[in-house]
């Protein structure tokens, strides 16, 4: 299959727009004529790299634009949860200042020092339930910054991106509880418990649909899709002695872990790209981030800003011709 470029599936919306719908609807002239051109966002996964779908949030802002609708998977999703509960970029940067641990410390460092009573609530004893740590309080924190507990209370429409374990299918959710949907959407394997939601069992959004802008494709006159796996290098272990990598070009558990499954979610974009593309793809070039280093937001705001002003530049430009 083909890929259509942006411009000529732009092209070919404008098309149907002008003639079929008017046609089906019994209007006369073009029905999109003035209307403000429908933005779909799409948040991908990616851990702690995750964190510059705030940059996103603030260029939407910067041009006055309100996404029509969001979709996202695993960080994704939380981030996008947040923001279409009607938090603002700042909102959201001061959440993460809450969470985040001590500069130049790491997740598992914080686990050994003197402070680690304040993540007992978060750990399963000897990956009882199928993962390392339990989600449920940083999903009640999540709800109580948010402010609501069901997709219809957002002010714009969600869709949450996770994996059926049992069907090995994506689950899309986009009614009813919202963070059930979330904390399932954000269950990396090994990492986090699996959630039940209904009959599913759900797994990270990330093992079907890393990026979901097709989920945008059909109601939206722009999308942009944001991936945020960013790259790796070997030997580089941020200065944390070997804590978290092996030091000699040989991953460590968790780099093995946690990476393997990067490159999995990265084949399935790059397959998906080869078929489809969005409007706009924002690829923040965020370097030797793992996963779980949370407290190295600022890092991962450095690296992301030409990512954000590319994003200005290509959305003004598309929002001029609409």
């Amino acid at each position: 299959m083909t890929a259509l470029d942006p411009g000529r599936r732009r092209a070919l919306k404008a098309l149907m727009a002008a003639t079929l719908v008017p046609a089906l609807a019994g209007l006369p002239g073009p029905a999109a004529a003035g209307r403000t051109p429908r933005v779909g966002l799409a948040l991908g996964s990616g851990g702690a790299r995750g964190l510059s779908h705030v940059l996103i949030f603030e260029v939407l802002e910067e041009l006055g634009v309100v996404p029509h609708r969001i979709a996202g998977s695993s960080i994704g999703a939380i981030m996008g949860a947040l923001y279409a509960a009607g938090l603002s970029s700042r909102d959201i940067h001061d959440a993460i200042d809450t969470l985040t641990v001590a500069h130049d410390e790491s997740w598992f460092e914080s686990l050994l020092n003197r402070e680690w009573t304040r993540w007992i609530k978060f750990l399963e004893p000897f990956g009882a339930k199928g993962g390392l740590m339990k989600s449920d309080a940083f999903i009640k924190f999540l709800k109580d910054i948010a402010g609501v507990g069901r997709f219809e209370e957002l002010q714009i429409p969600l869709q949450v991106v996770a994996t059926d374990f049992w069907e090995r299918r994506m689950a899309v959710f986009d009614s009813g509880d919202l963070w059930p949907a979330v904390q399932g959407s954000m269950a990396m394997p090994g990492l986090f418990s699996p959630v039940t939601v209904g009959d599913r069992v759900l797994v990270d959004g990330g093992l079907t649909n890393p990026v979901p802008y097709d989920l945008l494709l059909e109601d939206c006159d722009i999308t942009i899709a944001v991936d945020v796996l960013g790259t790796r290098e070997p030997n580089h272990d941020n200065g944390n002695g070997g804590v978290n990598g092996a030091g000699n070009g040989n991953p460590s558990y968790f780099d093995n872990s946690f990476n393997t499954f990067q490159i999995m979610q990265f084949s399935i974009l790059e397959e998906k790209l080869r078929r489809v593309r969005p409007d706009i793809l924002i690829r923040p070039k965020i370097s030797n981030v793992r996963v779980l280093e949370f407290y190295r937001f600022e890092t991962i705001f450095e690296q992301s800003r030409p990512a954000a002003e590319q994003l200005h530049k290509e959305l003004k430009a598309l929002l001029g011709k609409h």
